[in-house]
């Protein structure tokens, strides 16, 4: 299926749309400041080795020294830029293994890292943690390039795979990549690990992210000869670049930019690691936003709100808990022009079709509860949920789908890739601390009556001064005058009112004067 896609620059923040048919179908951001530096390779400088905590300083370029565990590193690179006076590791230290998640494994035993590094050394290092606080930057010297479907180990020749992935297809998948990756003289050139999504990759996908990755290791490499210490080397991918690394296919018809700038920076991109997807990219230069185009930021509105309307007049009540999300399909105004089976089926396909959409666009993962309206007909059920599969199949993220259960409901599951659009957009609310409602101002009262009887008997203060928002307090004026005041006369004290705007409705403070 075409699909277009568009990409909404300004220095704060990227947006990126991915447009189906005229539909958006998916909604990716970044915002600058909220980058982090995890995956940046740089040209490290040793600033200082502590023997004592097995670990040392080096300085990339940040106003705080990062820090570097004997555990974090590369042994074979140790050895090649140690100082004279340090012995070379024992034979078999070398080696390194990978686990399926990617991670290097460090040998054991490892050399004192006074043996293996020195001070006013360079050093090629990536960040594994971000600073926090005053603690600087987490590294690594043991180096690893994420791409599409592969992780490249360019220090290591082993082939590693994912273990979310079958092990009856692990073996098979680690053939593939060997016989693919081993260069014209039979041996490998650095070690991969197969991601998650690579599984059901083909040839071709492996082969180009495999050259995108080892022309990246490449200018790394060639960088670091020419390049002083303390310089980045790499900057890991912006979400415009990942944008063509990961989103776009031959069924990419175009991908539009609003920056000329950007447009020339992704253009150069492309063109070195990518040069496919030049001919796709276009500078927008038109006098309205590009998102206004399809309604993009018409469908981010909607995609925040726990309801979805549909065209027949259903509608959709969506709700994403820590555990799992609940889709429930309800026929709203829509009646059908025949009869209520028919209407009932007609709505289900309709939701089908925009629950599928829902989940791309809001990026809701893990467990997925679909509750249809109750269909009679086993036809009817076998129809919603073929025409369920088919819309789920065009998503880029593995599903996988269940059928009804014995109370009617489908049970499916989404890859986790990131943060939902919700939590990226959105935090929860001050008033009702993410429930989604709040307790009446009646039942405020209540409390602030049950607390003051309970001070009342724990204090001896001269008077009780409530602090409420002014729902609450407007409602001791009133309907709840006569319980404030037989409240007052039973515990023998003066209680006061005070309005405070910046309280929710459910906040109070009891004062003692």
């Amino acid at each position: 299926m075409s699909q277009d896609i568009l990409i909404n620059w300004s220095p704060q923040e990227t947006r990126v749309a991915v447009v189906e048919q005229g539909a958006v179908q998916e909604v990716h951001l970044e915002r600058t400041l909220e980058r982090g530096l995890v995956g940046n390779i740089y040209l490290g400088k040793v600033s200082r080795v502590l023997p004592g905590m097995q670990s040392a300083f080096i300085d990339i370029g940040l106003d705080r020294a990062a820090f570097l565990h004997v555990a974090d590193l590369m042994p074979n690179i140790a050895a090649k830029h140690a100082a004279p006076r340090a012995s070379a590791p024992a034979a078999g230290d070398t080696g390194q293994a990978a686990g399926a998640n990617g991670k290097l494994l460090t040998p054991n035993p490892v050399l004192p890292i006074e043996r293996q590094i020195f001070e006013g050394q360079a050093l090629m290092v990536q960040v594994l943690k971000d600073p926090i606080g005053t603690k600087g930057a987490r590294l690594t010297a043991q180096i690893s390039i994420a791409g599409r479907l592969l992780v490249f180990l360019p220090q290591d020749n082993h082939i590693g795979v994912s273990q979310k992935i079958p092990p009856a297809q692990r073996e098979a998948l680690r053939q593939r990549l060997l016989q693919l990756t081993a260069t014209t003289d039979g041996s490998a050139a650095g070690g991969f690990i197969l991601r998650t999504n690579a599984e059901d990759a083909t040839d071709e996908e492996l082969t180009d992210d495999t050259a995108y990755l080892r022309k990246t290791w490449l200018r790394i490499k060639e960088a670091s000869t020419r390049q002083p210490s303390a310089t980045l080397l790499h900057e890991d991918l912006n979400l415009m670049q990942r944008v063509l690394r990961d989103l776009v296919g031959a069924d990419t018809h175009s991908i539009r930019i609003d920056s000329r700038e950007q447009h020339g920076l992704l253009t150069t991109f492309a063109a070195e690691f990518m040069p496919d997807t030049v001919a796709k990219l276009q500078h927008y230069s038109g006098e309205r936003p590009i998102f206004d185009l399809f309604n993009v930021d018409e469908d981010i509105v909607r995609a925040l709100s726990r309801r979805v309307d549909l065209k027949s007049g259903g509608y959709l009540v969506i709700d994403q808990t820590e555990a799992l999300t609940t889709v429930d399909v309800n026929t709203g105004g829509f009646v059908g022009a025949r009869n209520f089976d028919d209407t009932v089926f007609r709505t289900n396909l309709e939701a089908a079709q925009a629950i599928a959409r829902q989940l791309r666009l809001r990026n809701l993962g893990g467990i997925v509860i679909v509750d249809f309206i109750d269909m009679v007909r086993e036809d009817h059920r076998d129809s919603v949920l073929g025409e369920f599969r088919k819309q789920l199949a065009r998503d880029r993220v593995k599903t996988m789908t269940g059928g009804f259960s014995q109370l009617g409901l489908v049970e499916m599951t989404r890859k986790r890739t990131r943060e939902s659009l919700a939590h990226m957009l959105s935090e929860p609310c001050e008033a009702c601390s993410g429930k989604g409602v709040v307790k009446t101002a009646r039942s405020v009262c209540y409390d602030i009556l049950r607390e003051i009887l309970r001070e009342a008997r724990a204090f001896n203060p001269r008077e009780f001064r409530v602090v409420a928002s002014a729902k609450v307090v407007e409602l001791f004026l009133d309907e709840e005058r006569a319980h404030l005041a037989g409240l007052s006369d039973f515990i023998g004290k003066p209680i006061s009112l005070q309005s405070e705007g910046s309280m929710t409705q459910e906040q109070y403070d009891i004062v003692l004067l």
